[in-house]
């Protein structure tokens, strides 16, 4: 009898835990700041310029125009996607701008806004790489494939790869020393992150996929159960394309290809 009584509670008092945490609405409007986490090294999306150190690229900009909307002050809170969840759940972080991909995984974690970039996995590799001249040269055996830990890649190519082995980056080490060092022979990513190696590198080569190969939607991350939230960020990402801010800066970052418009 007590553990049927116990079992019948237990919606209950999930459902009172869900109620009880503070609206992150209401909670962002008492402290007059918006806390937006993003991950500094996303070229176009949340990058930190190393000239001025800066932030920079189109959730950037809209971040800004989402503080400015709610009439508080911003604040930039650098995560990276291995913890950008329990940022977002601990509270330290109201909204995880830096386009994430949508995943059913992630879904149990936070909510997503509507999507507003969608982006194929593209490679990368050297130029002077011979054993990888396209994209049927990937999974071959004795290729290492390095994939971001916590990304998108490093789930898709787990299950993709059959011949080649698959490297898992995790910070400080990065792909892109993976590949100059030849520990590795190519490495995955989006479309932002592979314009970023072609205007950065010489080196880089990037390979197409075929037939949009792990296309993937992209939102802004929030807190689980918190509808209002939710709502109100729906509701600025509606404005900012009706008015022509997200095309806007979709232009000013290089992004125009993969906008959901």
């Amino acid at each position: 009898m007590a553990f049927a009584v116990i079992a019948g509670l237990l919606p209950i008092c999930e459902a009172w835990a869900e109620n009880s945490l503070p609206p992150r609405l209401e909670a962002i409007r008492a402290r007059g700041e918006l806390k937006v986490c993003v991950w500094p090294d996303y070229f176009a999306i949340s990058y930190r310029n190393s000239r001025n150190s800066e932030f920079e690229g189109i959730d950037i900009d809209l971040a800004r125009a989402l503080s400015s909307r709610l009439s508080v002050r911003l604040g930039f809170v650098e995560t990276n996607f291995i913890s950008f969840m329990d940022r977002i759940e601990a509270g330290d972080c109201d909204i995880a701008m830096m386009a994430v991909g949508i995943t059913p995984a992630r879904a149990r974690r936070v909510a997503f806004s509507r999507p507003y970039l969608a982006s194929p996995v593209y490679a990368v590799t050297t130029q002077a790489n011979t054993r990888i001249r396209g994209w049927t040269d990937i999974d071959s055996p004795g290729t290492v494939v390095a994939v971001a830990a916590g990304t998108i890649q490093e789930a898709l190519m787990g299950r993709s790869l059959r011949r080649a082995d698959m490297l898992v980056v995790a910070p400080p080490r990065t792909r892109e020393a993976e590949i100059q060092s030849g520990r590795a022979d190519v490495f995955m990513s989006d479309f932002a992150y592979t314009r970023r190696m072609l205007f950065m590198h010489d080196w880089a080569r990037v390979i197409e996929p075929p037939d949009r190969f792990g296309e993937t939607l992209f939102a802004w991350a929030v807190p689980l159960h918190d509808p209002a939230w939710l709502a109100e960020v729906n509701g600025f990402l509606s404005a900012v394309r009706a008015d022509g801010t997200l095309t806007r800066a979709a232009a000013r970052h290089g992004l125009t290809p993969i906008l959901i418009r």
